[in-house]
């Protein structure tokens, strides 16, 4: 194991760095995409349950199949790590539109009446008063889709582009083991730095919510 980590040091970083990159990018651009549509979940109570139903529909396709479908959408190649991203964007959307617009709907009522009577208008009241209110459960759907991202772009290696998943296909297609721990446990490692990561992230950014709980 020690020999093949050592021979293997340049690929190793290269898959460790792409799986990075294609997990966490499309994390990035779904949650801005999640946050204004979730909030006009909120806004218009009749489009809660559309959007919330095609999220659903959207997060049970198998990732496999969307991988394959992108392409032909976008018009990209099928070995594109653009595809990856996007579809992982895809994702990433349709898992927190609901966590975004269930954790907004939770801190309406008294909450935003005081906002309001402290003549708070809405874009104000919306930034400074709901979503820092909203903050911890809307975290904890990032933190579900960081850890489902890290684990999907694996996928990705059967299409050629998948990171650690790459190590994977390769230790297969040798016969060898070693490829495939060392990808695993970077999977795993690379999970729980980022899990990590945005718990003190939301400690950072919700100092009131320790001071509650204590």
């Amino acid at each position: 194991m020690i020999d093949y980590i050592r021979n293997n040091q340049t690929i190793i970083w290269q898959a460790l760095g792409q799986h990075v990159y294609l997990s966490l990018l499309p994390v990035l651009l779904g949650t801005v995409v999640a946050v204004p549509v979730g909030y006009l979940a909120v806004r218009r109570p009749a489009l809660y349950q559309p959007i919330v139903n095609l999220g659903g529909v959207i997060y049970s396709i198998p990732s496999l199949a969307l991988f394959l479908i992108i392409p032909v959408v976008l018009g990209t190649g099928v070995l594109s790590p653009l595809n990856i991203i996007v579809a992982l964007a895809v994702y990433t959307f349709a898992l927190l539109t609901r966590t975004v617009a269930d954790a907004l709907t939770d801190v309406q009522g008294e909450t935003t009446q005081a906002a309001d009577a402290l003549g708070f208008r809405r874009l104000r009241r919306l930034v400074g008063v709901e979503i820092p209110m909203a903050l911890p459960v809307m975290l904890a759907g990032v933190r579900v889709a960081t850890v489902s991202n890290i684990s999907l772009v694996s996928v990705g290696a059967f299409l050629g582009v998948g990171g650690l998943g790459a190590l994977f296909t390769r230790g297969l297609q040798l016969g060898f083991i070693e490829p495939i721990i060392v990808g695993i446990v970077l999977s795993v490692l690379l999970a729980a730095v980022c899990d990590i990561g945005i718990v003190l992230l939301q400690r950072r950014l919700t100092p009131w919510s320790r001071v509650g709980a204590g």
